[in-house]
């Protein structure tokens, strides 16, 4: 059993926040365990919570559809996570106290699968992982190297599907995205 399994075996005993005892399901992460790239967002859904994945709901579609632009695939060649791993009553926010709660769960997460690049989606996961006082929407895109890692903040779907004029702003992060992959971790393709 490799590292991600022992680490989501032991994830799914934890009860440390609200969520993690009202939970349908654990969504813990999936991906290529051996992945350069890693997204993550903020927290599971309501479509996450049923099925325990991430991003899988209308916004994961358009998140998927969005990423195989850029050549990358979810069951294929990067690594898709969530800060906090259980869903919120109500599909709220997460507060911070949950978010400090399950945060060392990530941290377990990236060491094991040490991507080289990080793409935050939407404002919440990028203000807890890149710095407190981003302004996604006129930050999305650029990167910024915190120990060694590139990360960039992109839109999150959900906030596309609401303002669809959006939409053209993310795709350019793709592209932007695609670019710094290629400089800094070709392989990713060769997947």
């Amino acid at each position: 059993m490799g590292d991600l399994d022992n680490l989501r075996l032991q994830c799914l005993s934890c009860r440390k926040c609200e969520p993690g005892t009202t939970r349908t399901n654990l969504v813990f992460g999936v991906g290529n365990p051996n992945a350069r790239v890693m997204f993550i967002g903020e927290a599971p859904g309501e479509q996450e919570d049923l099925r325990g994945e991430p991003f899988v709901g209308r916004s994961g579609k358009l998140m998927d559809s969005m990423i195989a632009e850029v050549g990358l695939y979810r069951d294929k060649n990067i690594y898709i996570a969530n800060m906090i791993k259980c869903r919120p009553p109500n599909n709220r926010d997460p507060l911070p106290s949950e978010q400090e709660a399950c945060i060392n769960w990530l941290r377990a997460q990236f060491k094991i699968i040490k991507p080289k690049i990080i793409v935050c989606v939407g404002r919440i996961a990028a203000a807890r992982i890149m710095k407190p006082d981003i302004k996604i929407t006129k930050e999305h895109g650029v990167f910024m190297e915190k120990k060694g890692v590139l990360m960039m903040a992109t839109l999150h779907p959900a906030a596309l599907l609401r303002n669809i004029n959006q939409k053209p702003l993310a795709e350019e992060d793709f592209r932007i995205l695609k670019q710094k992959i290629m400089e800094v971790c070709p392989e990713t393709y060769n997947i």
